[in-house]
């Protein structure tokens, strides 16, 4: 039997926004990634991946952000951030191979650790109706990344892990000085996009996997590292035998985005870039999902 894998990437509010899109669009068109064996998220990825195995309707994943058009805006999340520049250089340190990345990560965890933001708890909260209360994990197959703030390691939370759903979602979207580390037994974890920004490669040995990359395609620096590494990633997924699709913004998209990934009063604009740009591109997938 053919096992299909969903991967899901990093990207901030406004890449929740255009992956909730994206995938309510494929979904309108007749893909639903949905039905994935497996579905993986990465920050930003990790919260709509765990929305759609814990049940959501692909189809209308979209229509709260949508609907957030109709109320008024909100600004950056988060308040506003610390400088972020040396976390930029510590994540470019972490992808050059000059150093070991876990040391590397492991100050980008010294870094969240001492920054000031909102509390854990205001954080936990923030996720409202989606999470904040969502302890259990769902029976569909779901993982999502985070590294341990204090030596830097991967940790890819599953069901068998132990730790609760919306801590383990809270974790992997926290950004090193926006959001804080959270609380996991006595360890305090970040955002796994400090490994990668879609650790694909943790998908596999499944015969399909769809990959969703949000910071891709802009010609930035930060795009070209992303790249790279997800080239590697699919790389690694190719030798295991697996057919690989990946798919990043488009043109429409990338306008929708705005300079600013944390800036919430780009979320509308973004799911509704993802909706238009999955309906016209689900041809590219029909007869790979199936």
């Amino acid at each position: 039997m053919t096992t299909r894998a969903l991967v899901l990437g990093g990207g901030g509010p406004v890449g929740i926004a255009w992956e909730s899109g994206l995938v309510a669009g494929f979904a309108q068109a007749g893909v639903d990634l949905s039905q994935a064996d497996f579905i993986m998220g990465t920050s930003a990825g990790s919260f709509v991946g765990a929305r759609l195995a814990l049940g959501a309707d692909a189809r209308t994943l979209a229509e709260p952000i949508l609907k957030e058009a109709e109320r008024a805006p909100r600004g950056r999340g988060g308040g506003p951030p610390a400088d972020l520049s040396r976390l930029r250089e510590l994540m470019a340190e972490a992808q050059s191979g000059k150093r070991n990345p876990s040391e590397v990560r492991a100050e980008i965890g010294a870094f969240a650790l001492q920054a000031q933001t909102i509390d854990e708890a205001t954080f936990l909260a923030s996720f409202g109706r989606s999470f904040a209360e969502q302890a259990a994990w769902p029976q569909k197959d779901y993982a999502c990344t985070a590294v341990d703030a204090e030596d830097g390691s991967f940790r890819l939370w599953t069901a068998q892990a132990g730790a609760p759903l919306n801590r383990a979602v809270a974790s992997s979207c926290s950004v090193p000085g926006v959001y804080p580390p959270v609380t996991i037994g006595d360890r305090r974890y970040i955002d796994g996009g400090m490994r990668s920004s879609t650790n694909a490669d943790m998908a596999v040995g499944y015969d399909i996997v769809v990959v969703i990359a949000v910071r891709v395609g802009d010609g930035s620096e930060i795009a070209r590292r992303v790249e790279a590494q997800t080239a590697a990633e699919v790389q690694t997924l190719q030798d295991g035998g697996a057919v690989v699709v990946v798919i990043g913004p488009d043109d429409g998209s990338l306008a929708s985005f705005g300079p600013d990934l944390m800036d919430f009063t780009r979320r509308p604009d973004a799911a509704r870039a993802g909706l238009a740009q999955g309906q016209s591109q689900a041809a590219i997938l029909k007869d790979i999902w199936g």
